[in-house]
């Protein structure tokens, strides 16, 4: 491989290549910078916290760190409208040195369209590696930023937090005796498309000139440039941080002044991205109170909500919140399990797989089934998912059954349960099928059970939890240490019910 020189203070320490690079040593300066903006943020000091953004988009080490975001991510092998992707150290190397403020003007977006759950297509914006890049740098000064304004229970495209977190909030402010029972599903029209430019520019904390070569790109179809005059571009790295800072204050517009008054009325909101619920103790409050302030805050950023989509739910009749079904039954007991539409939508994918796959090798499908079964049911562990989990088992059981019966339709029973079926942990109708490893040895594969995956409740993350805040950095450590430890012990119990259960094939 060619080699490049890193010349500089900080590229002398690091050596010659893109492989030599001491990534520990870039990740803890980053870090260190990041952590003195958030400082500088919490202690209202705007004039150091410009000061230090532009200190940490003019290093060496950040800039480094912004390139590997791009280039290691699912996006990766997707280029822009110049049709460039950084696939060898070479070319990683010398977009190190592309990224620079003066002279810096973005390229307009490609635009594709994927499918909604609803049917409908959503626009996507990709921008070219060297604007993604450009975003990655500006974004790494803008993440503390956003740690420090964002709501305290919104978990939606920030760090640390998941969808569990969100969904364990919901638990917390639902889940008592006395707690609301009324719940407002909210829906906010076009959120990304729809942010004013001029609101963003007025109010998000970073180099005015750059954000608005993000803001006013344009994108191109069909060979024509359309100009975007609102919106944060769906596809952008930044685009989410923007989102999260444009709607951050939103609980606070709503939450009553009297701590007395919250008590009573039970107004909580939780909040994922653009999707949210507020809780109230009646829905007249809802209707009354919440609404029209709700409105009034999204009005002030350009953002619409969408009267249609959102309405009001008694918790005893549950409502959907990011996949998951939350409702309290008849013994009083607030209970989160996968939604109808979700395991709908989950059976019809797995059947689909298996139809396609009937020409397929069994070894790769088996490969493509195990993906989806362990992203699915990891999903859906921290809730009550025991049932559902052993239903879709019996579902894929006979899809399978009629796979193997249209792939050998001069077989009989014997034949095929003797070929395709064995016993594994406790179950003589395991789907399975021999592969050989790197030496060459033959070993079963197994087809995964959802039910394989044991239910382990979700540890909500503490709501005021910065990761840029040096306070909170031995509860990050543990908790970090807390998820290998259980996930380590996860897979040992796996492996060690495979030991136990193989017999020399």
């Amino acid at each position: 491989m060619t080699a490049i020189t890193l010349t500089g203070a900080a590229s002398a320490k690091l050596g010659d290549t893109w492989e030599t690079l001491s990534w520990p040593r870039i990740q803890a300066h980053v870090l260190r910078l990041q952590r003195r903006i958030a400082k500088a943020e919490r202690e209202g000091r705007m004039g150091k916290v410009k000061a230090l953004q532009r200190l940490l988009t003019c290093s060496f080490y950040a800039k480094c760190s912004a390139i590997k975001r791009v280039t290691s991510n699912a996006g990766a092998k997707t280029p822009g409208i110049d049709k460039v992707r950084w696939s060898t150290n070479l070319q990683k190397t010398k977009a190190i040195f592309s990224l620079k403020r003066k002279g810096y003007k973005v390229q307009p977006l490609r635009r594709i369209y994927i499918p909604k759950k609803s049917g409908k297509l959503r626009p996507l914006s990709i921008p070219t590696m060297k604007d993604r890049a450009m975003q990655a740098l500006y974004l790494s000064a803008l993440e503390p930023i956003v740690e420090e304004r964002a709501d305290p229970n919104a978990y939606g495209f920030r760090s640390k937090r998941s969808p569990h977190d969100a969904i364990e909030q919901c638990h917390l402010v639902l889940g008592k005796k006395h707690s609301a029972t009324y719940i407002l599903e909210g829906d906010i029209r076009a959120c990304f498309d729809q942010i004013q430019h001029e609101w963003l520019e007025r109010n998000i904390p970073m180099d005015k000139k750059i954000l608005r070569e993000f803001l006013k790109a344009g994108f191109m179809e069909k060979g024509k440039l359309h100009p975007t005059e609102r919106g944060a571009a769906q596809g952008g790295i930044i685009s989410p941080a923007l989102t999260v800072l444009a709607l951050s204050g939103l609980e606070k517009s709503i939450l009553p002044a009297t701590r007395g008054q919250k008590q009573s009325k039970k107004i909580n909101a939780v909040a994922y991205a653009d999707d949210f619920i507020i809780t109230a103790a009646t829905a007249e409050l809802l209707k009354e109170e919440v609404m029209p302030k709700l409105i009034s805050f999204l009005e002030k950023i350009g953002l619409e909500l969408s009267i249609e989509k959102s309405k009001i739910t008694s918790i005893n009749q549950g409502f959907n919140f990011l996949g998951f079904n939350i409702r309290k039954y008849k013994n009083g007991k607030v209970l989160t399990k996968p939604s109808k539409t979700s395991i709908t939508k989950f059976r019809e994918e797995i059947r689909d797989t298996i139809k396609r796959g009937i020409a397929l090798p069994t070894e790769q499908l088996i490969h493509h089934l195990n993906e989806k079964i362990t992203g699915w049911s990891n999903y859906y562990r921290s809730v009550v998912s025991s049932k559902v989990f052993s239903q879709i088992d019996d579902d894929i059981f006979y899809a399978l059954k009629r796979w193997c019966f249209k792939r050998h339709p001069r077989k009989g029973k014997k034949w095929i349960i003797k070929k395709y079926y064995t016993s594994y942990r406790g179950s003589n109708w395991r789907f399975h099928c021999s592969v050989k490893d790197k030496n060459g040895k033959t070993k079963p594969l197994y087809l995964k059970k959802l039910s394989d995956t044991k239910i382990r409740r979700h540890i909500k993350i503490i709501a005021k939890a910065n990761p840029f805040d040096l306070t909170y950095e031995e509860y990050f450590v543990k908790r970090e240490e807390d998820r290998k430890r259980r996930s380590l012990l996860s897979r040992r119990t796996e492996l060690t019910g495979l030991k136990a259960i193989i017999q020399p094939y």
